[in-house]
């Protein structure tokens, strides 16, 4: 990533897809973080996560399940150990799960289960990661990714303003409003943290060929990754609670 550069991150739900490849890339850019803590709910069952692990020291393997707070504590506490007063530059939440549910289909158990994991899940890790965040934050100057960020991966489906021009997320009712509510979680934190020197975005990685994305997505994970890694590492204090794509371009809420 850009100097100066971001020493520490987390990734959440790094087992496959989005997150697989943003542990990759950041693994391998140069110059790379000095750690990156990958987690996800079964490390022993991602085999290509495992592989990454082996092949670069700096990347670090975790057990997290999102929506178990006595999960997130043990995770908060490992890191913490390993980064001390340094703290952790940044948070990326990854996790999240999908189903597809149109009006016709949707259920009030759908609803409350895509909503505790993509929204809710996402709010109690990043409280929880608060006081690393802070830590950073205090030994740096300037917002961004080498300071204190926190990263909410959303989606174009979240936008309340372009729902007629996306028809076919009319199929997925409980992941677009979850998302539309991380988008909420996002400005409050960017309101609520700035006096600390965190930075918060909602980012749209593009629609992307993932067991999420399905088949029909035009981009491949490695595609967009660049991207993303980059709108990353040029964040400044204009982009605080900012929706933005995996070009740096901003979205409308």
């Amino acid at each position: 990533m850009a100097q100066p550069r971001c020493r520490s991150v987390l990734i959440t739900g790094c087992s496959r897809g989005i997150g697989l490849g943003l542990v990759r890339g950041l693994a391998a850019a140069s110059p790379a973080p000095d750690w990156v803590f990958a987690t996800c709910r079964y490390p022993e069952k991602a085999q290509e996560l495992q592989q990454l692990s082996k092949q670069y020291s700096n990347i670090k393997l975790l057990q997290l399940d999102v929506v178990c707070e006595n999960s997130i504590q043990k995770v908060v506490k490992e890191v913490e150990e390993i980064l001390g007063d340094k703290g952790l530059n940044c948070l990326i939440n990854n996790a999240g799960i999908n189903v597809v549910a149109s009006l016709e289909e949707v259920t009030a158990e759908t609803m409350l289960t895509i909503y505790e994991t993509n929204t809710v899940a996402q709010l109690m890790v990043t409280k929880a990661f608060l006081p690393l965040l802070r830590k950073a934050a205090q030994l740096n100057t300037s917002m961004g990714c080498h300071r204190a960020a926190i990263i909410n991966m959303s989606s174009l489906a979240a936008s309340m303003q372009l729902v007629e021009a996306n028809e076919m997320f009319l199929k997925v009712y409980p992941y677009r409003i979850a998302k539309t509510a991380l988008n909420m979680i996002t400005r409050c934190l960017a309101a609520d943290l700035k006096a600390d020197g965190i930075i918060c975005i909602s980012l749209h990685p593009g629609w992307i060929q993932t067991d999420m994305g399905g088949n029909m997505a035009p981009l491949q994970v490695q595609e967009a990754i660049p991207g993303i890694l980059s709108v990353l590492a040029n964040l400044s204090e204009k982009d605080n609670g900012s929706f933005l794509d995996w070009k740096g371009e901003t979205l409308p809420w």
